[in-house]
């Protein structure tokens, strides 16, 4: 049994039986998360660095559905990357899943250059911090830009990546201009995208990316992703990726 402390709670990710600790208080993992777990593409034998994994959600998702050879998270949110490491260590993962508490802006130093064949992230959306009440609240952090920019992320996402590796992530498409000049700036070339509809007949409010270190131009747009079928119904993709 997991050593829970006030307001956590188990989570089961319907996956390999894995489970999941959370805080209610604080951010707790989305849909985002696991539409970029079924999104990325991880080869057998792979190393794997997840920027802002908070309580580590997309390591887990990704031991389970790829052959990856080792995933690190990166939090710099102490009481998130240690709800993190007590999933981890809870699932018998701590052999092939490592969480270290740091800044995105200084992955580079902390994991060395040209080191990883995949990077991940889902990155705070908001811009700014227009309309928070307290800046050092922990889904305030979560959710906008305060402690990194996507600039940030995409910079230290291009350092980290050896030649030629793969940087995926989940974001909104009201920034869509902007994120793929910022990731073409960094030396990442979107390959991939796709939009994320909740239904048919919605606009999208999630957009899927995968980019190339050093990859040549061109972008293929993939079909879009339907969340529900109908109301309370998932789509069949969607409900693959669940696990259901």
């Amino acid at each position: 049994m997991a050593d829970l402390k006030e307001h956590e709670q188990l989570v089961d990710l319907q996956r390999n039986g894995l489970v999941l600790i959370q805080d209610r208080r604080r951010f707790c993992f989305g849909m985002d998360a696991v539409l970029l777990s079924g999104f990325a593409e991880v080869k057998r034998g792979e190393t794997v660095l997840d920027l802002g994994t908070g309580t580590g959600i997309l390591p887990l998702l990704l031991s389970a559905k790829t052959e990856a050879k080792h995933l690190t998270g990166l939090e710099i949110q102490p009481e998130s990357a240690d709800m993190a490491r007590r999933s981890v260590a809870l699932n018998g993962l701590s052999d092939k899943i490592d969480i270290i508490t740091g800044d995105i802006k200084n992955a580079p130093s902390l994991f060395g250059k040209a080191n990883y064949d995949v990077v991940i992230s889902n990155p705070p959306y908001m811009t700014g911090g227009h309309g928070i009440v307290n800046p050092s609240d922990a889904k305030a952090i979560a959710r906008h830009e305060l402690l990194c920019t996507f600039s940030d992320v995409a910079k230290s996402a291009a350092e980290v990546l050896k030649p030629g590796g793969r940087f995926y992530l989940v974001h909104r498409p009201f920034r869509l201009a902007e994120i793929l000049t910022t990731l073409v700036g960094a030396g990442l070339e979107p390959k991939r995208l796709r939009l994320v509809y909740p239904y048919a007949d919605r606009e999208p409010d999630m957009v899927l990316i995968a980019c190339v270190r050093g990859g040549k131009p061109r972008l293929k747009v993939e079909k879009p992703l339907i969340i529900w079928q109908s109301e309370g119904i998932y789509s069949e993709e969607v409900g693959n990726l669940y696990g259901f």
